[in-house]
């Protein structure tokens, strides 16, 4: 079944966020939205997010998730602040979240509540929810994260930071818990998804000059992912990324991001 997709590009993390909905409900889920944040000031502002709200107003929707795919390392999340906006909507992503803040809240000082006064729901991997008519399925694809989970919702997957469009390959996997071999059995997850089914990245930036983009196919990631087209093997990808890693510098805004977004965008 087809779900209506909307994107928004927030160009200052090169972040695709999606309002995602069930046109016989108007029920709807927003998936990975983002905050401006100065880490100068430590100031913060919906800016990026008044397009979707506008969006939600137009169209009279209820929204019913707040979604994140993993703790971003690149932006901080406007999860938090949505939930104020929309109290009824539940904010939740992967179990995996508990290994990230026992990782990190220690290594910057945090004292985390109880999970559930941070996220109001955990999923696990396979779990089933509802969009209105529409039913979502939870695939776990640690490897850039441990936490990284896509949602698969109707006919469109959502897979965060896992793969790119495919000219773009796949995300890094030197952050802590992050495991590049882990990352190509989870792509395969992805990959083993029908042909037709809409694939949207949660990043873009570009290569080559070329204009952004957010929506791609399984068949396309199959046949043309620089990294993990059929027939690149497990150990070609490992090398393939590792060296790429190596090459990477820190987010710049890593520190306050994950600070903020393994407390749901606090």
């Amino acid at each position: 079944m087809s779900v209506q997709v909307q994107s928004f590009f927030h160009r200052d993390s090169n972040t695709f966020s999606y309002l995602v909905s069930d046109p016989a409900s108007r029920e709807a889920a927003l998936i990975d939205p983002v905050l401006d944040y100065d880490p100068d000031t430590d100031a913060s502002s919906e800016s990026p997010v008044r397009a979707m709200l506008d969006a939600i107003a137009q169209q009279q929707l209820h929204v019913r998730w707040l979604l994140e795919t993993h703790a971003h390392a690149d932006h901080v999340s406007a999860g938090r602040r949505l939930k104020q906006r929309f109290p009824q909507a539940t904010l939740a992503i992967g179990e995996g979240i508990r290994a990230v803040q026992a990782t990190f809240a220690p290594r910057y000082g945090l004292q985390l509540p109880d999970e559930h006064a941070v996220f109001d729901h955990l999923f696990a991997d396979g779990e089933t929810f509802a969009l209105g008519e529409l039913q979502g399925r939870i695939i776990a694809v640690p490897g850039h994260t441990s936490d990284s989970i896509a949602y698969l919702i109707g006919d469109a997957v959502f897979t965060g930071d896992s793969l790119f469009m495919p000219d773009g390959g796949t995300a890094r996997c030197d952050f802590p818990g992050g495991d590049a071999a882990q990352l190509y059995r989870s792509i395969q997850r992805l990959l083993a998804l029908p042909d037709a089914t809409r694939v949207f990245v949660c990043h873009d930036y570009g290569p080559g000059g070329r204009d952004f983009a957010n929506e791609t196919t399984i068949g396309e990631q199959r046949a043309h992912n620089i990294h993990v087209h059929d027939g690149v093997a497990e150990a070609e990808f490992v090398s393939v990324r590792q060296a790429r890693d190596a090459t990477l510098a820190e987010p710049t805004l890593m520190q306050p991001a994950v600070k903020a977004n393994i407390q749901g965008g606090a």
